[in-house]
């Protein structure tokens, strides 16, 4: 797939909140709103790009910075208890 690196979009029915949310979060940024968008955008799909395939992935990447997961301690466990009979 090419991409045409000089596309235009044109949104329509924008609610006036969002719009002044995004002037305001450009602001900060010191952007352009629609450098902003364009950014929000574009870390918008190449997130969902990139995303973990698996759960076990989803809950690790998060703590990759930090060392990871993988050494954690354990919590030492107990053998589980017999369920309670009730008479009847």
């Amino acid at each position: 797939m090419q991409f045409d690196p000089m596309a235009s979009l044109t949104i329509r029915n924008l609610e006036s909140q969002i719009k002044a949310l995004l002037s305001i979060r450009a602001a900060h940024h010191g952007h352009s709103m629609e450098e902003e968008a364009r950014q929000i955008l574009r870390a918008a799909l190449l997130e969902d790009a990139q995303s973990p395939q698996n759960l076990a992935e989803a809950i690790q990447n998060p703590f990759a910075h930090h060392g990871g997961v993988d050494d954690l301690p354990t919590t030492p466990r107990e053998p589980m208890r017999e369920p309670v009979q009730f008479e009847s």
